[in-house]
């Protein structure tokens, strides 16, 4: 793919940074997200050049249904779908509502020169993603998340990730383009062409597992029920040198091939056990032991999902507190929605951040837990250090790929500007 040199602006630098290639800005000291608008550049500058776009189609649940009886008819398989009390001419209609989509969008790039690859999440790979130029995933934000960790893990993640939502009217799809691309496909792939749209690159975590010796544990599919393809499992093992090997008491480490968009997720598979963690945040010496139903460290993208999900205030809570303000201060005299709107508003921060938030959930504050005391339950690092007492819990990217991690499993998240996942914004105008 080609790009030709684009200027992109930074919050909080002093000027425009330069730069040739994605990638490059990893060598800059960056703290916000990277937004180019390209209309305000040169016509020179401003087409986006590819030529073979990849589709990623979402996997319909009727589909999927296909896919877990490959041995049944389509006769055979309505009656399977009947019989258990499915409702099968909706899942029908809406499989077809999907695929209709697909072969428009398919179309819209064809008319306007570009080769384009159909897969779906069980056909893709990362040779199909080395073939494109740009990765376009259509469903809705779960088709988006499995294509961004999946079409560019680690090691071939500079493809561009342009997103259309396939049933606006079902889904909001916040990853996605707006509805407005979803009735008009054609007139996107024209301002993709045209270069009239902002490149926004969103931070992505990444998972480094540590340990004494080379078995490190093997990720799950949890989207398929089976283990991930063996090239993304047999991402190499590396032996960390000294200085790292006394920071970590570790030996190895292994860089995991998938990066979190949204979140990572840590917790015990039984959602009634406890999960025991220990922290270390941003390499302070101070060991923090948690008990909880879990740890979610999310991005800025994930903030306005899991994360708010768990930190959310509801209307009635805060209907709850003034009443006991008002106690001591009849005047007073505030809105509870309101309250709510604004505390939960503050929870989401910009995809573009360089920091991770961690929030433990439902965290355990009674007797000796936390240690130390005053342990916040939620808060920002740069870097988190995570090693687990737990009996039977898993390491989760993005909802999709768990890796066992049990006691003495160790864990390092961290964000680099270079694992960030370029996508755009387009106006609705």
């Amino acid at each position: 793919m080609m790009f030709k040199p684009a200027r992109f602006l930074c919050q909080f630098t002093t000027g425009p940074i330069c730069i040739t290639h994605p990638l490059k800005y990893r060598q800059r000291k960056i703290t916000s997200s990277l937004i180019r608008r390209s209309s305000t550049f040169d016509q020179s500058n401003r087409k986006f050049q590819f030529k073979k776009a990849l589709i990623v189609t979402k996997l319909s649940r009727y589909e999927f249904e296909q896919h877990k009886n490959p041995k049944l008819t389509m006769i055979q398989l309505e009656k399977l779908l009947r019989d258990r009390g499915t409702d099968y001419d909706l899942l029908l209609h809406y499989h077809r509502v999907h695929k209709d989509f697909e072969q428009k969008v398919a179309n819209c790039f064809e008319e306007c020169g570009i080769d384009v690859k159909l897969v779906n999440r069980v056909t893709l790979s990362t040779k199909q993603t080395e073939w494109a130029d740009i990765v376009v995933p259509i469903g809705g934000d779960g088709t988006f998340l499995l294509t961004a960790s999946r079409a560019c893990p680690i090691f071939c993640q500079s493809k561009p990730i342009i997103g259309f939502n396939s049933d606006p009217d079902r889904s909001e799809g916040r990853l996605m383009l707006s509805k407005r691309y979803s009735h008009e496909p054609k007139e996107a792939v024209q301002k993709l062409i045209q270069g009239d749209f902002e490149w926004l690159y969103r931070t992505r975590i990444r998972t480094t597992m540590l340990g004494q010796n080379g078995n490190l544990p093997k990720s799950f599919d949890l989207q398929e029920l089976e283990p991930t393809p063996m090239e993304l499992n047999e991402y190499p093992t590396e032996m960390l040198d000294e200085t790292d090997q006394t920071k970590y008491r570790a030996k190895v480490k292994r860089i995991l091939p998938y990066l979190a968009l949204n979140e990572v997720f840590i917790g015990e598979t039984q959602s009634a056990r406890v999960s025991h963690l220990h922290l270390q945040i941003d390499n302070q010496n101070v060991l923090n032991k948690t008990k909880s139903s879990g740890l979610c460290v999310s991005t800025g993208t994930g903030s306005s999902s899991w994360l708010t999900s768990i930190n959310r205030l509801s209307t009635q809570n805060v209907r709850e507190l003034l009443k006991l303000i008002k106690q001591n201060d009849k005047n007073i005299n505030l809105n509870a929605e309101d309250i709510a709107e604004k505390y939960n508003d503050r929870i989401k921060f910009n995809p573009g951040d360089p920091r991770m938030c961690y929030s433990i959930r439902e965290q355990i504050c009674v007797g000796v837990w936390p240690k130390p005391k005053g342990f916040e339950s939620k808060g920002y690092a740069k870097n988190l250090q995570i090693k687990s007492r737990c009996v039977d819990a898993s390491l989760v990217i993005d909802g999709s790929i768990a890796y066992p991690f049990n006691d003495g499993a160790k864990v390092l998240l961290e964000v680099y500007p270079e694992d960030a996942l370029q996508t755009v914004i387009m106006d609705e105008r």
